[in-house]
């Protein structure tokens, strides 16, 4: 039966919530984050995909238009 209970409900889109799981509190811990060892992350070089342009490449293109 209850076999056949999962299915409908899994069918129909109910699911319940188990309170038996963790349960979250107010305050975040801090452990993992304490022990967290930032020596074993990668180094990374960050580049812009769209940089933005000079002042100079923006008055040419102004000049461009302009005699267009």
């Amino acid at each position: 039966m209850a076999d056949i209970t999962a299915l409908a409900n899994e069918i129909t889109g109910v699911f319940f919530l188990s309170l038996s799981g963790p349960i979250m509190s107010d305050k975040p811990d801090f452990a993992e984050i304490e022990t967290f060892d930032k020596t074993k992350l990668k180094k990374t070089e960050t580049r812009e995909k769209n940089p933005l342009p000079t002042k100079e490449t923006i008055e040419q293109e102004k000049q461009s238009e302009s005699t267009a």
